[in-house]
């Protein structure tokens, strides 16, 4: 540490409420609140927590006062930040913060377009959903809502390993149910997208993105099969809370989320022994190999693979390791949607990537004679 730097005493925190707890800890004792990673956590944070309707009073809240009377200055320095800085003031308003900054901060972003440079729909869809808080509509035009349907209803895409895509789908659902408070009235096939997306999490054990396609699915009027929400709650009971920890490196959000899955699904969340002074978020439980196993297992087939399920079942089961078949067992028992999930997720050879002739070019033929 630089000899300029000067020691700053903390004072002990005087707040004995759980959440408040919690929030000082995020807001105060994690990372700098000019970093950019502190937007994220305190966005996420206060949005789960919002979102679920937890017990915070406005005195839990105080410790965000100064960086909420600081938002106009800091969104006009640091407009790439937006959906951050607009996400947490609605959410702080929410809670009880006194102030119309998110509205302010609504304003400037839909007279600056800021929502036109995003390149991604999923993060146009977010902006949306974000000053539809404050009443404000953006340009959208049907297209970009056409295109998020279309993308969530394609299925087979979710049968595949590609976390890029899962999280995706899953925060398309949450901004399309609003948070929940709405029906989003998804098909059939985007359903079974959240099933597949569920399956392939379970099978990696994955419990961030499981416990995120349980929200969704909740969010949708659909209730998860039991087992992945029962391997949810028992995770949330055994998660390890470190005092006085910065927490870098831990899994936090994987604590935020599956809190909020335990909320939805009416078990106890966030329930533990938080400390004002940062609070380390630790997973006591590691993934396991079976998706690899999988994979590495129908990659290597000898003979053709079938996309039926029933005559796959006996010779894969035999082909992968012990521990890898066992949990295999139960993500099939999990829920009835396992053969249709395996139809794209086994990739049988009848899909053969065509093969191209090459076209010989006028160049190419005068190369040639020039070699002769």
């Amino acid at each position: 540490m630089s000899d300029n730097v000067i020691a700053l005493f903390r004072r002990p925190s005087t707040n004995h409420r759980p959440l408040g707890a919690l929030l000082q800890s995020f807001s105060n004792n994690r990372r700098d609140n000019c970093d950019v990673f502190w937007l994220k956590e305190n966005a996420e944070v206060l949005s789960t927590l919002q979102n679920q309707k937890a017990d915070i009073s406005s005195t839990d809240i105080d410790c965000y006062s100064d960086f909420y009377a600081s938002l106009a200055d800091r969104i006009a320095f640091f407009p790439q930040y937006y959906r951050f800085f607009i996400s947490i003031a609605a959410d702080l308003e929410a809670i009880g913060m006194a102030g119309q900054e998110a509205e302010r901060l609504c304003h400037f972003a839909h007279h600056n377009n800021l929502a036109h440079a995003e390149l991604s729909d999923l993060q146009r869809a977010e902006a949306t959903a974000l000053l539809a808080r404050r009443d404000i509509t953006l340009d959208t035009t049907p297209s970009l809502h056409q295109r998020l349907v279309g993308f969530i209803e394609h299925s087979p895409s979710f049968a595949l390993p590609n976390r890029k895509i899962a999280y995706e789908l899953t925060h398309i659902v949450i901004y399309l149910s609003e948070y929940g408070a709405r029906d989003p009235k998804l098909s059939p096939a985007a359903i079974q997208s959240l099933m597949f997306t569920g399956i392939l999490a379970h099978l990696e054990q994955n419990m961030d993105l499981l416990a995120e396609v349980c929200v969704a699915l909740r969010f949708s009027k659909q209730t998860p099969p039991k087992a992945w929400e029962e391997s949810i709650l028992s995770l949330a009971r055994s998660f390890k809370l470190v005092p006085n920890d910065p927490g870098h490196g831990d899994q936090y959000h994987e604590y935020l989320v599956v809190n909020w899955a335990c909320s939805l699904m009416g078990g106890d969340a966030f329930s533990g022994g938080y400390t004002a002074n940062g609070t380390g978020f630790y997973a006591t439980t590691e993934p396991g190999n079976a998706l690899r196993d999988v994979s590495h297992a129908l990659f290597s087939w000898t003979g053709a693979r079938s996309a039926r399920w029933d005559l796959m079942e006996p010779q894969l089961f035999d082909a992968l390791p012990a521990a890898s078949s066992d949990h295999l067992r139960d993500v099939v028992r999990a829920t009835s949607e396992f053969g249709a999930f395996f139809e794209h997720f086994v990739r049988a050879p009848n899909a053969v990537v065509p093969r191209v002739e090459r076209r010989v070019e006028q160049s190419d033929v005068a190369l040639q004679e020039r070699q002769r």
